[in-house]
């Protein structure tokens, strides 16, 4: 029984400082010892935008506006929205809009965001394709950015900076703080080679390498970078693009999004299996050591709690590691029972890193009960 504690104990820490410490050290360095500079070049190739939405009537006159204010030439521009099953006024005001550019189309029944993509792509006539949501405020030069990057011919595809406004409660500092800390990792994957994944608010890719999305698919903003990368191309990371979002305020708003996002992952590797075949995949092991070994963080904090409990008493640096864990909980108690206190940087921090790891359990779940996590 010591046998198996011991391995599973030494598995488990050794995975999981791979996964939070030792991968985001790996690539930091890698672009750092060798780094690939994206050859940037000012060019005005047509494009188009995406938009999918369901229910937006209160953000899509402002969405439409913040398009309009984006420094590129107009009559390079098109604009493609597709409503989702939308039973509010979104369909009504987006047709209200003087602009010529835009086309909008509604669909009565929700199918799902991965539907509308494949359906408004299809009508796009630019040479690079930008997607962004609706929710979020893009900056005037964003566009113009993330273009410059794919003036490189080995550039795909190119994904802005998600940055956060308006975190007012501990609970959304400390998610600010691991947004930080992702996009950290994101900036220096980019700097050595392609990044994991885009952020779904604001990304830019050429046309020509955009395949039909499976029915259903969760992850557009995985699916479609990894999809680039395998075509032989970058996926990069361009901090001047920038987006705006507002954060969760406390836990309750963020547990549906972030669990169906993380229940996206599972899908992903039902839809494309290849992502797991080193032979298919050229960012195998960025892919496994940013996306799936994520998953698999909260099941391993378990795992090593239980374990080095159960070896407290054969090293002293067993009881730390146990009494590490067990003090962490605490602090997350902590600062639910005294919300003044949970703004302190370590309980915010604990708080986020708790809460994004119980989403990730809970996602398994999420995934094996519910097959209509395409519909948003």
């Amino acid at each position: 029984m010591t046998h198996i504690a011991w391995f599973v104990c030494w598995t488990s820490a050794a995975l999981l400082v791979h996964v939070f410490v030792g991968y985001p050290l790996l690539v930091w360095l890698q672009a750092r010892v060798r780094p690939r500079p994206v050859a940037r070049h000012d060019v005005l190739p047509t494009v188009s935008i995406v938009l999918a939405v369901h229910d937006g009537e209160r953000l899509i006159r402002a969405k439409l506006a913040n398009l309009r204010q984006l420094d590129y030439p107009a009559a390079l521009v098109d604009i493609v929205l597709v409503c989702d099953g939308c039973h509010d006024a979104t369909v009504a005001m987006a047709r209200r809009s003087t602009d010529p550019r835009l086309t909008v189309l509604d669909h009565p029944n929700r199918r799902g965001k991965a539907a509308c993509l494949n359906d408004a792509v299809a009508l796009t006539r630019g040479e690079v394709l930008l997607f962004t949501d609706v929710r979020q405020r893009l900056s005037p030069m964003a566009l113009k950015e993330l273009v410059a990057n794919l003036g490189d011919p080995e550039v795909g595809a190119v994904t802005g900076e998600l940055h956060m406004e308006n975190v007012r409660s501990g609970f959304a500092q400390g998610v600010d703080f691991y947004w930080r800390y992702e996009k950290g990792i994101r900036h220096a994957e980019s700097m050595s080679g392609s990044t994991i994944g885009v952020t779904g608010a604001i990304y830019a890719m050429r046309r020509a390498l955009f395949k039909p999305l499976p029915p259903g698919t969760v992850l557009d903003d995985v699916l479609v970078p990894m999809r680039v990368a395998a075509q032989g191309k970058r996926v990069v990371f361009e901090p001047k693009a920038m987006a705006w979002d507002q954060p969760s305020q406390g836990p309750a708003d963020e547990r549906r999004r972030k669990i169906r996002t993380l229940a996206g992952n599972y899908q992903l590797i039902q839809l494309a299996p290849w992502l797991l075949l080193p032979w298919c995949n050229p960012l195998w092991f960025r892919f496994v050591s940013h996306k799936l070994l994520r998953l698999l963080a909260p099941w391993l904090i378990v795992a090593l709690t239980v374990s080095s409990g159960l070896l407290v008493t054969r090293h002293p640096m067993y009881a730390v590691a146990f009494g590490g864990l067990v003090a962490g909980l605490l602090m997350v108690g902590l600062a639910r029972l005294q919300p003044p206190l949970g703004r302190l940087l370590p309980l915010r921090i604990a708080v986020a890193f708790f809460y994004l790891n119980l989403f990730a359990a809970q996602a398994l779940l999420a995934f094996a009960r519910n097959r209509r996590l395409h519909l948003w």
